[in-house]
This record gives C-alpha cells, sequence and structure tokens, in this order.
C-alpha cells in the first residue's frame, strides 16, 4: 500500500499532454480527494526522446524511477548509449489517494560512480480520466536549472477506481527489468471481484514469415535481426537470424486475449551484436480490434522508425475450456460431464482439432505447514497454477499457515508433455509477492484422481522447502494426437528473465557435457582395445561379429539395433535388474547453485568483475548455453533408451518398428526419392510452413538429467497423511 506524503514544490516541473484532458464528466477531479477507496494506476514507460547526454562518449545510458508518496514503486532497464531510449515497460500500481502526483526521475547509470541525474517531473493524478487510456509526454526539468531543456518522456496510463476492494487484494507475479536482482520482481494486483478478466477469451496465433529489406546495422552492411512481441504482461523473442537484411523466420506464438475488444500488440525488430548492446531497428502494432474471429489474416507491416517491413499471419480464435469454480463444482463428477470429456478425447477423434490433446483439472485443495513471511509469524498465502502460459490464481487467505483454497481449475492440454507447476506465494501490499514454495509435476506423472501431499520446494526446484500442498489431479488425453504433437515444435515460454551468468551454472554445464563426451571416448578406447588384442577372447568374439554383420550388413539394421537396445533396457527394469541410478552428481550441483542464487539476492552489489563486463558477460553466457544444449541432448538420447518418460520410450519403438519395416520392404532409392521430393516442393505446397525436425522435436519432450531432478517428487512426512488428518478430525 502506498501511503501519502507531502512533496516539496511541484509546480516548477511542468507536465504536458498530448491527449487532451476532459476535467468534466468521469474525470477524477469529480471524486473527493479524501475518498479512502483505492485506485489502479497501470502506466506503460513506452520511450524518452533527446535526453540529456551526461557521458564523455555524448550518450548517456538512461533508466527510470517512478515514486509516489516518497517511495520508490518502480524502475526500468537500462538502456545502454542512448538519448532516444526505447523501454516499453509496464507498471501496475495501487495508490490510496489521488492527492500525492506521480514522481518521475531519470538518471544515467555509471557503473561504480553515483548516476547522473537527467531531469525529473511530476505527473497530477487528479487530472487524469478514469477509465481511459491516456497519452501523456513529460518535460524533463532540473529544478536547479529551470531554463535547461532535458528532452521528454512518453508515457501511457490509465486510472481505474478500485473503491471498497482493498481489503480483498491478491497479487500476480510479474517481472521487470531492474538493474540488479534485489529489484527483480515487480506485482500486479488484482481483486477477487475482477477474478473473469484474468480468464482469458481468446487466443491470438502469430506466425512471424519473414522480414523484407530491414535495415543495415552492422559495418559489413548486414544485420543479425530478431523481433520481440509484446501483449500486456505476455512477451515472445524469436531466433536470431545472422547476417541478412531479408530473414526468413517461421516461427509462431500464442497470446491470450483477455479483454473482448482486442488488443495491440507491440512488436520491436532489433540487431544483435556480440558484447555491447543490441541495435534498434525499427517497431510495428497490431490493432487485434480491427481483425476478424476465426480467420488467418496476412500482414505486410512497416516499420517505423526505421526501414524495411516484417511479413506476419495472424490468427484470433475462440478461447479453449478454462475455468476457476469452487470444489462443489466439479466437471469430472457430473457423469454427463465427464461423459462428453471422454468422448471428446476418445480414439474415435483422432483427427478432431489434433492441437486438442486432453483435458486437465486440478484440485488446489489445502496447504500445511508454511513458512512465516510476515513480522507477525503468519503469511497472507495464495497460489498461482501454470500450465505452459496458461496461469490461473486463488484468493488470497489472510494471516494463516494453514489455508484452505477449495478451487477448482481446468486446462485444456496442448502438449501431454508439458509439466503443471503450483506456486505458493505470500502477499504483500506494499512490495513484490514472497515466494513461499513451489512443485513441478509433469503431466505424465499423475495418478488420477489421487488426493496427495506435495512437499514445496525451493525456486530451483532442487530441494524442499517449509510445507506441503494437498492436490488432487485428473488427466484425460488422446495417446494419439499427443503423439501426432510430440512431433511439432514445443509452445514457447513467456520471456521472464534473461539467462544471468553463473560460476557454478557453467561449471555444471562443462562436467555434464563431459560426461556426455566420455561416454564416446570411452567407446572408442573400447572398441581400440579390441584392435590392439588386450583381451584376446574379447577381440575374436568382436572379430567374427565384424564380419558377420559387414557381410549381412542392410540398413534396415540400424533401426532393428536400437529397438533391440530399448527393447533390452525394458526387460531389464521389469526384470528389477534397473541399471539407472539417481544422478546425485547434478543434485549436489544443482544445491551449490541454489546456494550461489541466494548468496547473489543477499549481496546483490558486491559481485565479482566479470559480471561488470558485459562483453565477457556476453561470451561467457552464450558458453554457458551452448554447453547446456550440448549436455541436454546427450542426456535426452540417454534417457529415451533408459526408459525415463516410458510414453517417449513406447513411441520409439513404434517409430523404430516403422522405420525397420520400410527399410526392409522399399528400396532406398524410393524412399530418398520420397523425401527428395518433399523437400523441394514443400515450400510450393504450403509457402508459410514452419520448419521443423521430427527428431529434435521429440528429443525436446525428453527431460535432461537436471530436468529429472527437478521433477523427482519428494516424500512428505507421514504425518502430512490426508487419511490421517480426517482419522485425526474424526477423533
Amino acid at each position: 500500500m502506498l501511503y501519502s506524503c507531502k512533496l516539496k514544490s511541484v509546480c516548477h516541473l511542468p507536465v504536458i499532454y498530448n491527449k487532451k484532458i476532459n476535467t468534466a464528466g468521469t474525470s477524477n477531479t469529480d471524486v473527493p480527494l479524501a475518498d479512502p477507496g483505492m485506485y489502479q494506476l497501470d502506466i506503460t514507460l513506452r520511450r524518452g526522446q533527446s535526453l540529456a547526454a551526461r557521458d564523455r562518449g555524448g550518450t548517456s545510458d538512461p533508466y527510470v524511477k517512478f515514486k509516489i508518496g516518497g517511495k520508490e514503486v518502480f524502475r526500468s532497464k537500462i538502456i545502454h548509449k542512448s538519448l532516444n531510449p526505447v523501454w516499453e515497460e509496464k507498471a501496475c500500481l495501487l495508490v490510496d489517494h489521488l492527492k500525492e502526483p506521480l514522481y518521475i526521475k531519470v538518471f544515467d547509470y555509471d557503473f561504480g560512480l553515483q548516476d547522473d541525474f537527467m531531469g525529473s517531473a511530476f505527473l497530477d493524478l487528479t487530472q487524469l480520466e478514469l477509465n481511459r487510456p491516456t497519452d501523456v509526454t513529460v518535460t524533463l526539468k532540473d529544478p536547479h536549472y529551470p531554463d535547461h531543456d532535458l528532452g521528454i518522456i512518453l508515457l501511457s496510463v490509465v486510472l481505474t477506481p478500485k473503491e471498497g476492494e482493498h481489503r480483498d487484494v491478491k497479487m500476480l507475479m510479474r517481472k521487470s527489468w531492474k538493474r540488479s536482482s534485489k529489484f527483480q520482481t515487480q506485482s500486479l494486483r488484482l481483486s477477487d471481484v475482477h477474478r473473469k478478466p484474468h480468464l482469458w477469451r481468446g487466443i491470438v496465433s502469430i506466425t512471424l514469415i519473414e522480414g523484407r529489406d530491414l535495415k543495415a546495422m552492422d559495418s559489413n552492411g548486414l544485420s543479425d535481426p530478431y523481433v520481440k512481441f509484446r501483449l500486456g504482461h505476455q512477451k515472445y523473442k524469436s531466433k536470431i537470424m545472422p547476417k541478412t537484411l531479408n530473414p526468413q523466420w517461421r516461427e509462431q506464438f500464442d497470446f491470450h486475449l483477455y479483454e473482448e475488444r482486442g488488443g495491440i500488440i507491440d512488436i520491436t525488430a532489433w540487431d544483435k551484436d556480440a558484447g555491447k548492446r543490441d541495435d534498434f531497428i525499427g517497431r510495428c502494432q497490431i490493432d487485434l480490434s480491427a481483425l476478424s474471429r476465426e480467420q488467418t489474416h496476412k500482414l505486410e507491416l512497416q516499420l517505423e522508425e526505421g526501414e524495411g517491413h516484417l511479413v506476419l499471419l495472424v490468427t484470433l480464435t475462440a478461447s479453449a475450456t478454462v475455468s476457476i469454480s469452487d470444489l462443489s463444482v466439479n466437471s469430472l463428477e457430473d457423469p454427463k460431464e465427464r461423459e462428453e470429456i471422454l468422448k471428446r478425447y476418445s480414439p474415435l477423434r483422432i483427427f478432431h482439432n489434433l492441437k486438442d490433446v486432453g483435458f486437465l483439472q486440478v484440485k488446489v485443495i489445502r496447504a500445511e505447514g508454511l513458512m512465516a513471511a510476515d513480522v507477525t509469524g503468519k503469511s497472507d498465502p495464495f497460489c498461482v497454477v501454470e500450465l505452459n502460459n496458461d496461469r490461473l490464481l486463488t484468493h488470497t487467505v489472510y494471516k494463516n499457515l494453514n489455508p484452505e483454497w477449495n478451487k477448482v481449475f481446468t486446462f485444456n492440454i496442448k502438449d501431454i508433455h508439458s509439466v503443471l507447476e503450483v506456486t505458493v506465494y505470500d502477499e504483500d501490499r506494499d512490495r513484490s509477492a514472497d515466494f513461499l514454495g513451489k512443485v513441478a509435476i509433469p503431466l505424465l506423472s499423475i495418478q488420477n484422481g489421487e488426493q496427495k501431499a506435495y512437499v514445496l520446494k525451493n525456486k530451483q526446484l532442487t530441494g524442499p522447502t517449509k510445507g506441503v500442498i494437498y492436490l488432487e489431479i485428473d488427466v484425460i488425453f488422446n495417446a494419439v494426437k499427443a503423439s501426432l504433437r510430440t512431433l511439432i515444435p514445443k509452445e514457447q515460454k513467456y520471456i521472464e528473465e534473461e539467462n544471468r551468468l553463473s560460476k557454478q551454472l557453467l561449471l555444471r554445464n562443462f562436467i555434464r557435457m563431459k560426461r556426455c563426451v566420455m561416454v564416446l571416448v570411452n567407446a572408442a578406447y573400447y572398441i581400440n582395445s579390441c584392435f590392439d588384442w588386450d583381451s584376446p577372447a574379447r577381440s575374436l568374439a568382436a572379430f567374427v561379429l565384424f564380419l558377420f554383420v559387414v557381410w549381412n550388413f542392410e540398413l534396415y539394421m540400424i533401426p532393428m539395433l536400437l529397438l533391440l537396445l530399448l527393447t533390452w533396457n525394458y526387460f531389464l527394469i521389469i526384470s528389477g535388474k534397473d541399471n539407472r541410478q539417481r544422478d546425485t552428481v547434478v543434485e549436489d550441483m544443482l544445491e551449490d547453485e541454489e546456494e550461489e542464487d541466494d548468496k547473489d539476492d543477499k549481496d546483490s552489489e558486491k559481485k565479482g568483475f566479470i559480471n561488470k563486463i558485459y562483453a565477457i558477460q556476453e561470451v561467457c553466457i552464450s558458453v554457458q548455453n551452448i554447453l547446456d544444449e550440448v549436455a541436454s541432448f546427450g542426456e535426452r538420447i540417454k534417457n529415451t533408451f533408459n526408459w525415463t518418460i516410458p510414453f517417449l520410450s513406447w513411441l520409439a519403438i513404434v517409430a523404430l518398428c516403422a522405420f525397420t519395416l520400410i527399410l526392409y520392404l522399399i528400396p532406398l532409392r524410393y524412399i530418398v526419392l520420397v523425401w527428395g521430393i518433399n523437400k523441394f516442393t514443400k515450400k510450393l505446397r504450403s509457402p508459410y510452413a514452419i520448419d521443423n525436425n521430427e527428431l529434435l522435436d521429440f528429443l525436446s519432450r525428453v527431460p535432461s538429467d537436471v530436468q529429472v531432478v527437478q521433477y523427482q517428487e519428494l516424500k512428505p512426512d507421514p504425518s502430512h497423511s490426508p487419511c490421517k488428518r480426517k482419522k485425526n478430525n474424526l477423533g
């Protein structure tokens, strides 16, 4: 909660509006300033123009602070080396009184030195029209030198009254770019009576096809372009296309549409620069209210403030079945509704809406023994339930360490390999919500209709934290649809935070990759030992096997060999001779990484020199990510043959059987001919098809060793048993 406090001399810092504000009618000037009701202030920090130069190179590294009542409520990310920075950041604030103006201050970031003041301004909240978006231009001034021109800041603001709702407020966590991990998150507060808008009304599917004649930003006359999309708090980033002005992306992104009238999708194009900040290429927008529903629109958008075009396909469709209800309203307990759901995902409806793979129902019942986050020794817990980019949340139970929510959430499953994440937060009225615990549950590991006590884990999902949460989950899906969906690209997660450099993470990824490489090295040593006749019996057997295989070799024997390996491992597992071992090495490294993260959070300003040099950090992060990708690739192959996810291993067996039969029955030249014709004519048949590799898409669903550790279910204390608790209550 933001408490009012007097500010000194605000009249000499002017505010200029580029949209005329109507002070009659619904303007908040009609509302008494002593009104104790709460207001929600939604601010979009757009950009700055002609800001003051504070560095020797004639530029600045500006960032913006918002203050209300002398208290900092928002801090933007830093835009390096720019006098015309583009932020496009959103802040959602609750204010008790409109007497206090919004104080806007701009600074130039200086590493190791005190940041330079670049100007300030005040925004009089009493002059804003209620419930109406307003574009605002504020002129920056220095109180000590009022004649100096310090540039302007462009904002969009919406002021909404929240009278009588301040007693039942909850928060939805949102990431925000800030200078240090200390300011990494801000909170968006939503009241219980506004629960309904939290359910999305439709899906906006965007396919980024290509760019044409983009602006050259590099010295070689080319660019390394990528595109960012933003709709409200939802953000996506495309892949980087190196050294081209006419990139071909072929990527798809899905947004949730919360407003009936549509919305505006902000699109920005950037040039990737290693070792320094990325260059801005241009921007454009899509007004969704101007597009018709259930129809695909091809758009060629001119980039503003730059050069070139972007070509996109945009489709607006009705929302899938998503709901929040009380425990008494249960879809699966109604025989008619359950029968309808089972019929929808029956084997007979394989080719009906391939994107609708299944149905998920999550009962969030209660939690016990939560961590006390407030000074009173209590917490105000609420629960966030996430499935990919679908996010719903419960109400807040105040001053309770054993909250009961008794809510039922339903989702449509688009990918059966998704992971359900349930996170418990403590609501804090005047700052970000505090993390209390989290569980991650792969959908394929769920046992239907069983109420279970899940031990809450830390943020990294590597170890337990205090408390358990009781959930009852049901999954109904079509296995054939789920298998076909496995062979197309995974849904991308919203952009939340960039990878940061971590010594422990870099070491962990190096060790993981080393272990994968050592498997190949040991295999090479073993084969070489056969050539050296270190063991005559083994070398003789290998020599006979070599002659037999080469003499009788056929191409179909390759998938057959992989099929035999999968089958061998399966019989080892069912016979009790499972050679899979718990990866304690990865667990230990994850725990070390968690300790390092905690240390960084507590001492964010005392960072090593390597984290202060952007160029070195960029290179190290790239190496860190490459090591992770290589190690994960090897681990996923291993986990496929280890039957870590039986559904995927059975799918691999079916595919290998099909490949074996095809190679056995059809001559190779015909197979290559069909493959070549398909490749050459694919773009002619479907010009905007998204390129994909079915094998890589399959492997992306197999968890790496790190994910296996994160998804492991911890054993709860025997005292936290639903049955035992019921007996105690009866007693």
